[in-house]
């Protein structure tokens, strides 16, 4: 039994949940991915997938084996990437992450620009606002916004992006131009939970942090969502620079309290330290750093 294969296989079928997606990834017919799946139980003499007719799921062994596995992939993948990088091309599957709006915005048009210049790449993009572990779910290298915690990766700044209030033209010419924070207390507001999850809002003055009571008629997760509402006229809300910039620029949207903001978050490309910097992943972040003005 091919041991890499039969790896490859299981982490395919517990990443789609089934056998038979995970052969249409893997082009192969599901009576052979079942095949190298039931010899590789056998092999460890454990009981790695929980099958019923309707779903499959891991068992305890088999999501600690699961963690495994994608490492002995991923060391196997870059020891291959290494020596191929020998003749400088980029090539294998560039697994990349960012969060959803910024990266619907600013690294899927980078990604494609990215594969048409490297044709041997296969590309995978996954937007979420969650940080995903780097190792354990096979990522490469994530984009991520705001401080970073102290961990096992590395970062490359990329940019940065302002925390901003925005309002219709609309609306502040009905209700004015609030010119301290204080003066939110008058306004309606729009709470975007995924970046103040509480109901104060905070800015900045002379070096000083300022925290601001909101009571908000509307509240959603979704920048997309607050940032419609805003725009038709709904109140003030609480954003990212590189979320309005357009709507700004159009003249949909006007910032307000400038001069309260606080700090820029910086925008940051990380990757796992216990990987060399493949010819993949350095390609991909100086194409950024070449053609992505990301300071917002």
């Amino acid at each position: 039994m091919d041991r890499l294969a039969a790896m490859k296989a299981f982490v395919a079928v517990a990443d789609a949940h089934g056998f038979a997606p995970a052969a249409s990834k893997l082009a192969l017919s599901p009576s052979v991915v079942t095949r190298l799946v039931a010899g590789l139980e056998h092999r460890l003499g454990i009981r790695l997938l929980q099958r019923t007719t309707r779903s499959v799921t891991l068992t305890d062994a088999g999501t600690r084996y699961l963690v495994r596995a994608r490492r002995i992939l991923a060391d196997v993948e870059e020891a291959e990437e290494s020596a191929l990088a020998e003749r400088g091309l980029p090539t294998g599957r560039l697994v990349v992450t960012a969060p959803m709006m910024f990266g619907r915005l600013h690294v899927s048009p980078l990604m494609c620009r990215y594969l048409a210049a490297h044709p041997h790449v296969i590309g995978e993009l996954s937007l979420s606002d969650r940080n995903a572990n780097l190792v354990e779910d096979g990522i490469d290298v994530a984009v991520r916004i705001g401080q970073l915690p102290d961990s096992s990766l590395v970062a490359r700044k990329a940019g940065s992006t302002r925390r901003v209030v925005v309002a219709s033209p609309q609306y502040l010419a009905r209700h004015g131009i609030p010119v301290t924070p204080a003066e939110l207390a008058s306004h309606r507001t729009i709470q975007f939970t995924a970046l103040a999850p509480f109901t104060d809002w905070s800015f900045a003055r002379d070096g000083q942090g300022i925290r601001v009571a909101v009571s908000s008629q509307y509240a959603t997760n979704s920048a997309d969502a607050a940032l419609w509402h805003a725009e038709r006229d709904g109140g003030l809300t609480l954003a990212l620079s590189y979320q309005v910039a357009e709507a700004v620029q159009e003249g949909r949207l006007q910032i307000v309290l400038g001069d309260f903001e606080p700090e820029a978050m910086p925008i940051h490309f990380v990757y796992p330290t216990s990987r060399l910097l493949s010819a993949k992943v350095r390609s991909f972040i100086d194409l950024a750093a070449e053609t992505c003005d990301w300071n917002f």
